[in-house]
């Protein structure tokens, strides 16, 4: 790839990230208006011909890693697994 290639590539990477960025506020609008819609209903699923929403709770469970190595540091260290990857950004 010659350097121009290279800087048009990025450009346009570039240009792509800012329309995904705007694409995902609109996403986030729509999805807070409905969200707010269903919460003046009082419902969890909204229902058309071609759609079905919902917005349900839900619940997980994670180990408070912070306590843990508080509490039980030699315990926190001997399960705590590092791993290596490799991090593609443009600046």
């Amino acid at each position: 790839m010659s350097t121009q290639d290279i800087a048009t590539r990025v450009h346009n990477l570039r240009e792509l990230k800012r329309m995904a960025e705007e694409l995902t506020d609109e996403i986030k609008v729509i999805e807070d208006l409905l969200k707010a819609h269903m919460t003046e209903r009082q419902t969890d699923k909204l229902t058309g011909p071609d759609y079905k929403v919902c917005w349900t709770p839900y619940s997980t469970s994670r180990i408070d890693t912070t306590a843990l190595k508080a509490e039980l540091p030699d315990i926190a260290a001997r399960y705590t697994k590092t791993t290596e990857t490799r991090r593609f950004s443009i600046a």
